[in-house]
């Protein structure tokens, strides 16, 4: 067992309320710790979002000493000893040191315990299994700290053990691997999450898609996903990536960074899979996506591919027509690609990604202008509801557009007189 102090990188340890929560269940011969990935984030550098505990109380005994100190305790998953602890709106997932009993590759039936070695050998990684005291002593009874130095992924013991208990460990060692792995994954991790992608099908939707989004969310994803590919784990997940490639990730990574763009999950994803509406649409509901995830994915697959030389003009009409995110997306995607062309060809390619970097600002930039014209409008030049009624409308919207949107309601009134003479 090796030991390190968080105490002067983790400022949260000084929370009074996790302070008062640590004292509270480390009393009369029990003990708690921060535990997981918090501490892991510490010892990285990197923000800690969620402080999860570990403690030897029971669940019931979590309960009464945390209300005991002016806390409200939510017992949101009390079957396997977790306990949600509020303080201030800010929640603490606590939970009982335990051991699994029977895994189904999905779920568990877990003993509580009073092991902290047995509790850390029943997690999935290293880095995951390191416990903090309240004074910040780092507790490593796995090897965890040697490998965030190295940073290096590895499971628990047995890579294939610790996979049949959950098969989501398989996208979880990729997801993990992205964010702090570095090099070549851990060949026998590898190679069990090889072997056994058959049970990622056990999964639900939710999950998968949970964790290919943290994936994709990672500074930059790409080896995990090669490595994902090289496994069979990719395409078990993603069928729509295989024979189109991943190749855009890269250069979409790249691009995202030197030019202040935000990390998007779902424009990596676009990145990877084909601008093919019918299939979108099935992924979309195969992994259950939110609705506006769903949604943004099947208009990007639409929305029509911009040449490098469109003007602005036409493509201010496109943007009216159609929808801003889907083409700026498309934009995004088409420079990141040509500047991947000019590092490999020179000034070739430094047209084309010059004309997308501006077309990729107007589109950014532009506003939506509103059709001066209004139903009450062509009600006054005395057309009744009916089909000439929406064909007038939609024929003087469409002369507008066609003009650049320059015409002012004045002028397209005349126009409409015109169009109900002729």
């Amino acid at each position: 067992m090796s030991q390190v102090s968080i105490a002067d990188k983790a400022d949260w340890l000084n929370d009074k309320h996790l302070k008062r929560l640590l004292e509270a269940l480390s009393s009369d011969g029990e003990e708690a710790r921060v535990a997981g990935g918090a501490v892991r984030n510490a010892l990285i550098g990197e923000p800690v979002a969620d402080i999860d505990v570990a403690t030897t109380t029971l669940p019931d005994e979590t309960v009464r000493r945390a209300r005991a100190a002016g806390f409200k305790a939510v017992p949101t998953g009390i079957d396997h000893g977790t306990i949600t602890v509020v303080a201030s709106g800010k929640g603490y997932e606590v939970t009982t040191l335990r051991a699994d009993v029977e895994t189904d590759g999905r779920h568990a039936k877990v003993s509580f315990g009073r092991d902290w070695k047995a509790d850390a050998e029943r997690r999935d990684f290293t880095i995951n299994a390191l416990y903090a005291t309240a004074d910040g002593t780092v507790i490593d009874l796995v090897g965890g700290i040697a490998d965030i130095e190295a940073r290096q992924l590895r499971f628990i013991g047995d890579a294939e053990k610790r996979i049949r208990e959950d098969y989501l460990r398989i996208l979880r060692f990729f997801r993990f691997f992205a964010w702090y792995g570095a090099g070549r994954p851990d060949a026998e991790g590898l190679k069990a999450c090889a072997r056994l992608k058959e049970g990622l099908d056990q999964l639900s939707a939710e999950r998968v898609w949970s964790e290919l989004k943290k994936l994709l969310s990672a500074p930059d994803p790409s080896r995990a996903l090669l490595w994902m590919r090289q496994a069979g784990v990719l395409s078990r997940v993603l069928p729509e990536s295989e024979k189109w490639g991943i190749d855009a990730i890269h250069g979409l990574v790249a691009a995202e960074r030197d030019l202040g763009w935000p990390a998007q999950a779902l424009l990596r994803l676009e990145a990877i899979v084909p601008p093919d509406a019918a299939r979108m649409k099935v992924l979309a509901e195969r992994l259950r996506f939110s609705t506006d995830e769903g949604n943004r994915l099947q208009r990007w697959a639409l929305a029509p591919a911009i040449e490098m030389k469109t003007t602005e003009g036409t493509l201010a009409k496109t943007l009216y027509l159609g929808d801003r995110q889907s083409i700026v997306d498309r934009l995004k995607l088409s420079l990141a690609s040509a500047r991947v062309r000019v590092a490999m060809d020179g000034n070739a390619a430094l047209t084309d990604a010059g004309g997308y970097a501006r077309l990729l600002g107007f589109a950014e930039k532009w506003e939506k202008p509103v059709f001066p014209i209004k139903g009450a409008d062509i009600s006054a030049l005395g057309v009744p509801p009916g089909p000439k009624f929406g064909t007038l409308l939609k024929n003087l919207e469409g002369e507008w557009i066609g003009k650049g949107f320059k015409p002012d309601r004045g002028a397209l009134l005349e126009r409409a007189a015109e169009m109900l003479a002729d």
